[in-house]
């Protein structure tokens, strides 16, 4: 028998809310190997992450990797931690926050907004109860990835109806696919490129950074590939960069297959190699800073670049809490949300008829 999770009381005549949940990846609650341990277990147990058969994967995800990794990535967080805590999950929040002064200003006052973490804290399933108990029946989940991938946007939906199987009671759901040509975000990205050049000069090429997935996913008909290159192509176009000045490569490859060319690094040693002297480095696939920016490309990825002979690396910071982007975020989620903001909302004594109804045949609240 399918048990329910125990729902808050319902009250006839409530006003219905609308919420926007927010969702990024995810972070470890310290940067020690104890905490990593658990995270990295729930990440790469997820099987739109790491797609192998589990007879063949379990073994090696408990018997090798969780026993090796968790030691270094520690290491690795705790170059980046600030007393924030988690750089992702410090700027996550206040994003939810901004986004929510925002709408508040634009006379949304009766959205409820929350964030979330596909993995670690806190959870979807946490933050979807919390909405709910605020009396949300409609609710958009707006995952924070720019392109679509399976291994991303796909399971944060996945989580999504995976907590909502124990509801009795559903909200009308809607979600965010993906935006990687949305105007507000190319000209977020457009501007932040702009006043680093104003601040320091344009360099030699500008290299746009995106987290790689396996080859086999794009054979298999993942779309993020063409979804990436469409975000540079936009945004090149926007900056009016020569096409020869713009570079799309792929970072943070994981095990011995072939994942989407070309790799940053070895792109960033080649350009320094061949004579190219500055380079300025940006993220456009992750709204936030986080590990794989601060660390992987704005560290090793600079020494790297400028070991094998660059003269200058510039790090261009994600977008995390520009008011451009904070702008088209909310012009995103609107859009998205559609008649649930523009309909009106029912009077009060509207409600209370319906309230009154309801206690005439039987309702206990």
């Amino acid at each position: 028998m399918t048990r329910f999770w125990q729902e808050p009381a319902y009250t006839h005549g409530q006003t219905p809310r609308t919420g926007i949940l927010i969702v990024n990846l995810g972070t470890p609650a310290a940067p020690t190997a104890a905490a990593l341990r658990p995270y990295l277990k729930e990440f790469l147990s997820d099987p739109r992450v790491v797609e192998i058969p589990r007879l063949l994967w379990w073994p090696i995800l408990n018997g090798i990797i969780l026993t090796v990794r968790p030691a270094k990535s520690a290491k690795k967080y705790a170059s980046v931690w600030t007393d924030e805590g988690s750089p992702l999950k410090a700027h996550t929040e206040k994003q939810a926050k901004l986004l929510a002064g925002y709408l508040t200003q634009a006379g949304e006052r009766e959205l409820v907004v929350n964030w979330a973490m596909r993995y670690g804290q806190p959870s979807i399933r946490s933050q979807l109860d919390a909405m709910r108990a605020a009396g949300c029946t409609r609710i958009l989940v707006v995952p924070l990835y720019p392109q679509f991938a399976a291994s991303t946007t796909a399971t944060v939906i996945d989580e999504v109806a995976t907590s909502l199987r124990h509801w009795r009671n559903l909200p009308e759901i809607r979600y965010v696919r993906s935006f990687a040509d949305d105007p507000g975000y190319i000209q977020a990205l457009a501007a932040s490129v702009h006043e680093h050049w104003k601040k320091n000069g344009q360099a030699d090429r500008l290299v746009l950074s995106f987290h790689g997935i396996p080859r086999r996913s794009l054979d298999l008909g993942d779309p993020y590939h063409c979804e990436c290159y469409k975000t540079g192509r936009l945004l090149g176009e926007a900056l009016k960069l020569p096409p020869e000045r713009l570079i799309v490569s792929f970072q943070s490859r994981f095990g011995k297959a072939e994942w989407l060319k070309p790799y940053t690094q070895p792109t960033l040693e080649e350009l320094a190699r061949t004579g190219v002297g500055s380079v300025d480095v940006m993220c456009p696939g992750f709204v936030s800073d986080c590990l794989e920016t601060l660390e992987e490309i704005n560290m090793e990825c600079r020494e790297a670049f400028l070991h094998a002979g660059g003269k200058r690396f510039g790090y261009i910071p994600c977008l995390n809490e520009r008011q451009d982007w904070i702008e088209a975020l909310m012009a995103l989620s609107l859009r998205q949300m559609g008649n649930w903001v523009t309909e009106a909302r029912p009077a009060q004594d509207t409600l209370a008829r319906q309230a009154s109804r309801a206690r005439e045949l039987g309702a206990r609240a």
